[in-house]
């Protein structure tokens, strides 16, 4: 746990060696309640590189000033932010932080990219001239990746599976182009060249929340529902609405039949009732829908509300 911060005129630092908030303004600690201002909205500005770590961390200990010198040498062209795990665990985990030191790259609001571990001087020095060296690229690629989410939302599967091709083409180890051109394959039935598209994927980033989403709606788009189990299930739940493991059965059944929204309810039924179920099965599982209805969509949206309504009540 970082202690008080010291104040040496030009800037702050952290009792570990490393800089609180720059006197350049290139370099800063963040946390989960300043992170849209320090991340979201100051890339829409310029890039930002946002680097998780913590103090028992060596490898971070190797990167963390290796970073700020890279990025202090490109002169305002990308800026660093810190943030610690250990004080932020809620940002961690919505990040999906499995290991570090991880490192995410934003423009315009939107990650692009990033890495796990500790990286030689000479390719840090290349991801940072990437991102802000391709800054203009960056920012076109972010948002073909709204315009191929937008489109697939439509149903307009096509479309999205163009720009999703073509965004590949620039960048072929694009994590949501990928996961996108993948999810477009799910929609059509392919499930095998979807799976495909996912083993290309680097290793690093298969913990990527869109990868995530993607395999999760592959597994859902291989058990299609069955009409005479959902209406068996249905009766069952009527005539027992505490028998918990047909009204879990019966949303797993309805979500693969495309009925979204009644799946939810019933699981969202279980959590408001009895939370521990099954080691929480029901939550649990209406995290796998959220990822494979993708995060941004409407009942994904809905549904964490409503989740939190329940959970924090």
């Amino acid at each position: 746990m970082a202690g008080p911060l010291i104040d040496l005129g030009g800037g702050t630092t952290r009792p570990d060696g490393g800089q609180a908030v720059s006197g350049d303004g290139l370099v800063r600690d963040s946390s989960t309640r300043t992170f849209m201002a320090d991340v979201i909205e100051a890339s829409r500005q310029v890039p930002v590189v946002v680097d998780f770590w913590a103090p028992w961390c060596g490898p971070c200990k190797q990167l963390g000033p290796l970073i700020e010198k890279l990025v202090r040498e490109m002169k305002g062209a990308v800026r660093l932010v810190k943030i610690n795990v250990d004080e932020n665990q809620q940002l961690a985990a919505q990040m999906r932080i499995q290991s570090i030191p991880a490192v995410f790259a934003f423009v315009n609001g939107q990650p692009v990219d990033g890495f796990m571990g500790a990286l030689p001087e000479s390719e840090l020095r290349s991801f940072l001239k990437r991102i802000a060296g391709n800054g203009g690229m960056a920012e076109e690629i972010a948002a073909a990746i709204a315009e191929a989410r937008a489109a697939l939302d439509a149903d307009d599967v096509d479309k999205a599976a163009q720009i999703y091709a073509a965004v590949l083409e620039a960048d072929a180890e694009n994590v949501d182009a990928l996961a996108g051109l993948a999810r477009c394959e799910i929609a059509k039935g392919n499930l095998e060249s979807a799976e495909a598209i996912l083993a290309r994927v680097p290793a690093d980033k298969a913990g990527h929340a869109e990868v995530a989403g993607a395999r999760a709606a592959i597994e859902l788009a291989a058990n299609p529902g069955d009409l005479g189990e959902i209406a068996r299930l249905s009766e069952t739940v009527a005539d027992n609405p505490g028998d918990y493991q047909s009204r879990f059965d019966l949303a797993i059944a309805l979500n693969s039949a495309g009925r979204r929204e009644e799946a939810l309810e019933h699981l969202l039924h279980i959590v408001r009732h009895q939370r521990d179920w099954n080691d929480e099965a029901a939550r649990k599982q209406i995290i796998t829908f959220f990822e494979a209805w993708g995060p941004t969509d409407e009942l994904t949206l809905a549904g964490r509300r409503k989740l939190s309504a329940i959970l924090f009540a």
